[in-house]
């Protein structure tokens, strides 16, 4: 037997995954924007600081002073001690001349002087592009990872033009200012560890939510699957009821699966009562055929009469040909492959050659015909064959059931688009209980009108059966000893 895997498990599966992967998503880019951030206002600081102590140095230089003069050592540690930042005076060489702040490695300056410089390959970035920052260690210099930037040192002149003082370009000095980047890794820390615990209480209020919600969509599914294992295993009469209120998708669930049980239970009705009709059918000529054998070949029946009998096995015969002969059109007809054909013909034109077709029985009763015809054409669409065959079994059954000299009706009229088509005849009234059910199959097994042994009960479904193939309709009025069968066709 193969293992069914569980909706249930599967629908808050995906559905946790998906929220996992929303935070997840959304946690990048809220830590990658807070990183760029944070980075970008140490950056700001450090550019606007350095600025400020680059002009003081570059003051310095113009005025002949040293940058490693005791002033300016002053000066140094004093901005660091304001800005919290660590300050590296250095030559061009990148000797350091000055060094001030929290971030210095006291064990590397502790060397002699002359042993402590900056790294060269951050002198030569600054001389050559005239700017440098980035995350380093200069080295060792600084302890932890600083974000630093760099100034270049050089003396004021005049400008001719405006007769301000400006720096020369020509470099004196260098000067790099280093923040510690660990603030920003503490804050994104403490951000991650709110954040996790933020995206853990989300998940587990989700999988509340999640499971509640998604079984109360799995457990509807359940009952109506143990409903259609009862209704498979003959229990026709199941019906939901626990879910038909509910104004949701489970609610019209529920509503179908009755609706098609119904419809299931209906056609099994059907199917029963056919079954039955047809037993019966098959049933009357057979025993029929049988007895009338049985005494020719036992003698209970005279040489005198075998004619007789046999002329009876004929006619029980030829009428158990009829009935498998209908069934099988019957079959044809509600069979899905059925194709409704579609093409213009003169319905007048039908209904005069299946007239004629009759004329030997409609003069064997001596019946009075009175047209109502339009003078011209009437043209429909639809299939002449199938409308032959409507025209015939409604005249066929008009001139059995009339009374010998009473009178046959055959009116056409248009109207809106359709064509009326009227066949009346003068007869026995048919009782009103019995026009609702006069399209049945086999009606005639219970109805009055089965005295008749040439029909078999499937003449008027046939007709509703072909009509209902064109989505055409077909109605039946009888009062006063007059029958009329009124159907319509689409005008062309």
């Amino acid at each position: 037997m193969k293992k069914t895997k569980s909706m249930y498990l599967r629908q808050v599966t995906v559905l946790l995954g998906l929220i996992a992967l929303c935070m997840v998503l959304l946690g990048a880019g809220f830590f990658t924007l807070s990183y760029r951030y944070q980075i970008r206002e140490i950056k700001t600081s450090l550019e606007r600081n350095a600025g400020v102590i680059s002009n003081y140095a570059n003051a310095v230089i113009t005025k002949g002073d040293s940058l490693g003069s005791e002033d300016f050592i002053n000066y140094i540690r004093s901005a660091v001690l304001l800005t919290n930042t660590t300050v590296l005076v250095c030559s061009t060489e990148g000797e350091i001349l000055c060094a001030a702040g929290a971030n210095l490695d006291r064990e590397i300056f502790n060397l002699p002087q002359q042993e402590l410089r900056v790294p060269t390959w951050a002198v030569n970035q600054l001389l050559k592009s005239r700017e440098y920052s980035g995350m380093t260690t200069f080295n060792q210099l600084l302890e932890g990872r600083c974000y630093v930037t760099g100034q270049i040192i050089s003396p004021l002149v005049h400008n001719l033009s405006t007769g301000e003082l400006m720096a020369s370009g020509i470099p004196a000095g260098i000067l790099f200012v280093a923040a510690d980047a660990s603030t920003v890794m503490d804050f994104l820390k403490n951000t991650f560890q709110l954040f996790f615990v933020t995206a853990v209480a989300v998940l587990l209020i989700s999988l509340v939510i999640c499971s509640i919600t998604v079984q109360r969509l799995v457990d509807p599914l359940k009952g109506m699957c143990a409903f259609a294992h009862k209704f498979a295993h003959g229990e026709v009469d199941t019906r939901i009821t626990e879910y038909v209120n509910r104004s949701d998708e489970i609610g019209e669930l529920a509503a179908a699966f009755n609706a098609m049980a119904d419809s299931l239970a209906q056609a099994e009705k059907k199917r029963s009562e056919f079954v039955a009709n047809v037993s019966h059918e098959l049933k009357t000529p057979m025993t029929t055929i049988a007895g009338f054998a049985d005494g020719i070949l036992d003698g209970t029946i005279p040489p005198g009469k075998e004619r007789e009998s046999l002329q009876v096995i004929s006619s029980e015969t030829r009428r158990l040909s009829r009935l498998v002969r209908r069934m099988l059109e019957l079959s044809r007809m509600q069979s899905s492959e059925r194709v409704a054909a579609q093409e213009q013909f003169d319905a007048a034109e039908v209904l005069l050659r299946v007239l004629v077709s009759l004329e030997a029985k409609i003069t064997e009763k001596e019946l009075d015909v009175q047209t109502q015809l339009p003078d011209g054409p009437v043209m429909v669409w639809g299939d002449p064959d199938a409308v032959t065959q409507v025209c015939y079994n409604l005249l066929d059954n008009a001139v059995k059931f009339s009374v010998p000299g009473g009178k046959l009706t055959l009116k056409i009229a248009t109207k809106g688009g359709k064509a009326y088509i009227a066949i009346g005849n003068e007869g026995e009234t048919i009782p009103p209980q019995q026009l609702s059910h006069i399209f049945d199959r086999f009606h005639k097994a219970d109805s009055s009108r089965s005295t008749h042994k040439d029909g078999v009960g499937l003449g008027l479904y046939i007709v509703k059966t072909l009509l209902n193939t064109y989505k055409e309709d077909i109605t039946v009025t009888s009062q006063d000893g007059f029958t009329e069968f009124t159907f319509t066709l689409s005008e062309v």
